[in-house]
């Protein structure tokens, strides 16, 4: 954690200012990576959307099998008591940064917060910068625009589907799991298969064609699977055909496993397994899976008991030296991960890193044996209204957990948190309660301070915006574009100059007018029509109106603006001025500047 108060507020300054580059001292994470002339290991990250601690045959569940992750199990280095945010957005910012979510910036789902601040290094910049070929393959969500996407924080070769998913608003209209368009490298393309059959296949050609460059490489394999929608081929959910709710998602996992016996035999088939750092994890708890079974756990996705935040942390390196396979029970986190790898890759940064994960390597190696006097902070944004306020959050210390600051519960003794001992030990409420008081010390100063999105770069021209990114409103679901819901862009103007912004209510792929309505057929649904005769813009001190006709699809904007950071918001309007949506849908351009 960051124990130096001076470093404390020069790191919240400095992230709060979004710089570029962290220049401090990084305390208890600070990196002593030993010189070594070895081979570096390549690495793979496989991480799953939904799947909890539970969800795995060899965690005890009764029903559901997964024997390739059964066999990795038994192959792995196994964290008992890891632990990540209850959501997916925030997990997978503490992963790539090290960093905890409300100190990153990736605190939600969407409502403008799912954005990493720029200037924190994020894992893939990191390797990277030091030799190593990087590459994404699957659900990325911190962020869908410049300078967030994947491509722009240190991954150079990416294949992925925008926002929490496919089917959700920015993702293509008629995506359905099967032969997909998904974007590759800035350019939507084609993809025959299964997604999840898709991130596999298209990880594995980049891994072996890495290989024969013979450059090592860094995979994050971040399924969507088995997130809802729960789509999947028969084949996979008919042997749960007695469990109707979770048949689909159950059988999404066993296609999950599938992929994981597709993946160890290339590895050893390559030659590659031995020097590969393979990571097995999932992003939160369970969505479905634990009215069948949740491990002895209360809680699941979105909760703040274990249920929620626990999950599955294998890590298997053969060549490693890092022992046999065996359980860890120490408490670790998903911002562990960052320090972990770069002390195993032995890499140095360019400038020390701050971090508020730690490096794992002393407990892997045998040379640590225990964090006895951890303390860690579970805590994101997940209402729908606003940001979460002062304690709520888990506080985590050995077996003891602090929820909501006001229930205390030792998951030794009582695994299912049915039991508050809160009154019963107040010398552990308030060595945990100090923790979290200098935590949130640090961190409330940036609750509001939201990252904008560019436009106007060569980086992205035009810019395609979405209501996913609204500010404060949560729209980023087919039925949400309905009507009713409105929001403002945070944006950066990079240069001043003239700009066309077009406004649409559905996606252009749909080809729909503004206020009629289009079918989705994934969900055998139809869209709702609007009564609306007139669209308004307004941007920084711009604020201009025009008509809509009932045959225009989109209507268009053009002003001049100043560079700097401002809000951006849109209105459709009925034939009495009022709001009945906004633009679900922006395209930005900036003339100076040929498409890209």
């Amino acid at each position: 954690m960051l124990k130096n108060k001076k470093n404390r507020r020069e790191f919240i300054k400095k992230i709060g200012l979004g710089i570029s580059a962290i220049t401090l001292s990084t305390g208890t994470g600070l990196l002593n990576c030993a010189k070594s002339m070895k081979k570096s290991p390549n690495i793979v990250i496989v991480l799953t959307d939904d799947q909890g601690y539970g969800d795995l045959s060899c965690h005890g569940n009764p029903v559901l099998k997964t024997p390739n992750l059964d066999k990795l199990h038994e192959e792995s280095i196994r964290f008992t008591d890891f632990h990540v945010a209850s959501m997916c957005t925030p997990s997978r910012g503490q992963i790539m940064t090290g960093v905890d979510a409300l100190r990153n910036g990736a605190t939600c789902v969407s409502r403008g917060r799912s954005l990493i601040r720029p200037g924190i290094p994020t894992i893939a910049d990191v390797f990277s910068e030091n030799g190593y070929s990087t590459g994404l393959f699957g659900k990325w969500h911190l962020g869908d625009n410049y300078p967030y996407r994947p491509q722009d924080r240190g991954f150079q070769n990416t294949v992925y589907h925008p926002a929490w998913g496919i089917t959700s608003i920015p993702d293509y209209w008629t995506n359905d799991y099967f032969s997909d368009k998904y974007i590759h490298n800035d350019v939507l393309e084609d993809f025959e298969g299964y997604c999840t059959d898709v991130w596999f296949d298209e990880a594995m050609k980049w891994m072996k064609e890495q290989h024969k460059r013979n450059i090592p490489f860094f995979v994050y394999l971040p399924t969507n699977a088995p997130h809802s929608p729960h789509w999947v081929a028969e084949k996979y959910s008919k042997p749960y055909a007695d469990y109707p709710k979770e048949k689909n998602f159950f059988g999404m996992i066993s296609n999950i496993d599938e992929n994981m016996g597709r993946l160890h035999k290339m590895l050893k088939e390559t030659g590659l397994e031995d020097n590969t750092i393979l990571i097995f994890m999932t992003d939160n708890g369970t969505k479905l899976g634990h009215k069948v079974f949740n491990a002895g756990m209360r809680g699941h996705k979105t909760e703040l008991y274990d249920g929620g935040h626990r999950v599955p942390f294998f890590i298997r390196w053969p060549k490693g030296n890092l022992g046999t396979p065996r359980d860890i029970h120490e408490l670790t986190q998903g911002q562990d991960i960052f320090p972990t790898l770069m002390e195993l890759s032995n890499i140095n940064p360019q400038k020390p890193i701050e971090m508020d994960g730690i490096s794992l390597a002393g407990i892997l190696n045998d040379k640590q044996t225990s964090l006895s006097e951890r303390i860690l902070v579970v805590q994101y944004d997940y209402h729908v209204s606003g940001p979460t306020g002062k304690w709520e959050s888990t506080v985590m210390w050995n077996k003891w957990r602090l929820v909501l600051g006001k229930e205390l519960y030792n998951i030794e003794s009582d695994p299912g948190q049915k039991n508050n001992v809160f009154s019963k030990h107040p010398d552990v409420v308030k060595k945990m309660s100090d923790h979290y008081e200098k935590w949130w010390s640090e961190v409330e100063p940036l609750r509001n301070d939201l990252c904008a999105i560019s436009i106007g770069s060569e980086k992205e021209n035009p810019v395609n915006l979405t209501s996913c990114d609204w500010d404060g409103e949560y729209a980023d679901n087919f039925w949400q574009l309905q009507g009713g819901k409105n929001g403002l862009w945070n944006i950066f103007v990079e240069k001043s100059g003239e700009y066309e912004f077009t406004l649409r209510r559905w996606p252009k792929e749909a080809d729909v007018t503004i206020s009629g309505s289009a079918r989705k057929e994934q969900f055998n649904t139809q869209g709702k029509a609007l009564p609306i005769v007139s669209a308004r813009i307004k941007i920084a001190d711009i604020d201009q109106s025009c008509p809509v006709t009932k045959d225009d699809k989109a209507v268009t904007f053009t002003m001049k603006l100043k560079s700097g950071k401002t809000k951006l918001k849109t209105w459709f309007l009925d034939d009495q001025g009022k709001d009945l949506c906004g633009a679900y849908y922006v395209s930005v351009k900036k003339y100076e500047f040929k498409r890209i």
